[in-house]
């Protein structure tokens, strides 16, 4: 059903698309609800139960505002005393069964429990107890799983079965023992993951980790760029440390992936840096490969193709082009082909 609805959140008029939730309105007035489970791109699901809101006149005390649809009228209220106790009793719970490391964890500063932490005001331990204890998991050659970190909001299970539909782990065991596991409560690299990384991405705690956070710290600068191995045109975020490229994620405003990736674009740069990588063209000289301009290397390639046409015709030639070039550049090899080499021998890697 198309049209908005206006209620009230804090004593503010808001206004929200028919269909959203109370959690997504106050989102978009601008109003902060902590929470550590809810992500725009998954269905509610409502497991840190932190979204408490109050709603004038419902009969039940607090409801969490990422699955309550809001209406037309509605007066809400996201803090109060009531509300405040139970946030802070649900963050202490979660803490005391959490490693006391934060400044030596990966996340650090970048931890959505320790901002909730800090927002709802939890400033001692009061709930001392066990601990669970795991061993981590690192059989996937790409991140490093840690289950002691682990808060089971879920959103690794969700994003794996939601979005790339993989259902490569779920909740295992009960109570007390409930964790995330794969199948048969086995290595990561025994089970189906495609290392696709989107519950990397996903996870608000340390508990899932890209190695190269671990080997190179976390990153100091972002910048904004296209995928090079296909030619969908994917957005991505590098994240980049003294000149080193120490994490990839998608970028949510890119158009051709909405900020979702693929083994390759997520953990396919290590060439970037890689000791054995070109970063100047060469060309031979007397038997020996010896650095050139690009206009070098390029006047050579082309002088070398016009010599074959003219001795042997365009035929002789071929135009091999590739999936990592986007639709237009491939339009243009194509085009070089037949009517400047004068040949129709065109063939893509994406055809083998």
């Amino acid at each position: 059903m198309n049209g908005t609805i206006a209620l009230t959140i804090d004593g503010r008029q808001v206004t929200a698309p028919n269909g959203s939730t109370i959690l997504e309105a106050a989102r978009k007035a601008g109003v902060y609800v902590p929470t550590l489970c809810a992500d725009s791109a998954l269905a509610p699901y409502g497991a840190c139960r932190l979204c408490l809101v109050e709603v004038k006149g419902n009969r039940r005390p607090m409801l969490p505002s990422c699955s309550t649809p809001a209406a037309d009228g509605m007066v809400v209220r996201t803090s109060t005393p009531l509300i405040e106790r139970t946030r802070r009793n649900i963050v202490e719970l979660l803490l005391s069964d959490h490693p006391e490391d934060c400044l030596t964890c990966p996340q650090n500063n970048r931890c959505e429990l320790q901002r909730v932490a800090a927002y709802v005001g939890v400033r001692q331990m009061r709930f001392r107890g066990e601990k669970r204890s795991y061993t981590i998991d690192d059989s996937n050659p790409f991140f490093v799983r840690d289950l002691d970190r682990c808060i089971l909001c879920g959103k690794c299970v969700r994003v794996c079965d939601e979005i790339q539909g993989r259902e490569a782990i779920h909740y295992a065991f009960r109570g007390f023992d409930t964790k995330i596991a794969a199948v048969m409560d086995r290595p990561l690299s025994d089970s189906n993951c495609e290392s696709c990384g989107q519950c990397v991405d996903a996870c608000p705690v340390g508990a899932l980790q890209p190695r190269s956070y671990i080997e190179h710290g976390t990153p100091a600068r972002r910048t904004k760029t296209i995928c090079p191995y296909c030619g969908v045109g994917c957005t991505l975020i590098i994240e980049t440390r003294g000149g080193q490229i120490v994490g990839v994620r998608g970028d949510p405003d890119g158009p051709a992936n909405e900020g979702r990736t693929c083994v390759k674009g997520r953990f396919g740069t290590r060439f970037v840096n890689h000791r054995d990588r070109l970063t100047t063209p060469l060309i031979r000289k007397e038997g020996e490969l010896v650095e050139a301009t690009w206009d070098e290397a390029l006047d050579l390639v082309a002088s070398k193709f016009a010599q074959v046409k003219c001795d042997h015709g365009g035929d002789a030639l071929g135009m091999f082009v590739s999936a990592k070039c986007s639709s237009e550049e491939n339009y243009l090899g194509q085009k070089l082909a037949r009517q400047v080499w004068g040949t129709n021998n065109v063939d893509h890697c994406a055809r083998l």
